[in-house]
């Protein structure tokens, strides 16, 4: 049986090392790259782990932030179905 991957997302981190401390700092730098996302799309991006993300959406995020995929998503192994609390980063486990 494979092994069950999570994955840990840093984008407030990588923001916070770039300056960047409002999720609302994004929206423009996102509109300049011809992505329109409301104040609130952009927060429970940056807040949370994406379920789905739009290859547009991730590419120029790794623009923005002059950042690479490895910086940005970490895999990690999934903790147990069992747990019920978010891991250090704030994600929740998927299976």
């Amino acid at each position: 049986m494979a092994a069950k991957l999570d994955y840990q997302w840093h984008l407030r981190k990588i923001m916070a090392d770039r300056g960047l401390f409002s999720t609302t700092d994004l929206i423009p730098l996102l509109q300049e790259r011809g992505i329109t996302l409301s104040s609130s799309q952009v927060y429970r991006l940056v807040v949370e782990c994406p379920e789905r993300l739009s290859l547009k959406i991730l590419m120029s995020l790794l623009d923005i932030l002059a950042c690479t995929m490895d910086d940005l998503i970490v895999p990690v192994a999934a903790a147990g179905s069992e747990s019920n609390f978010p891991n250090e980063e704030g994600c929740w486990s998927r299976d």
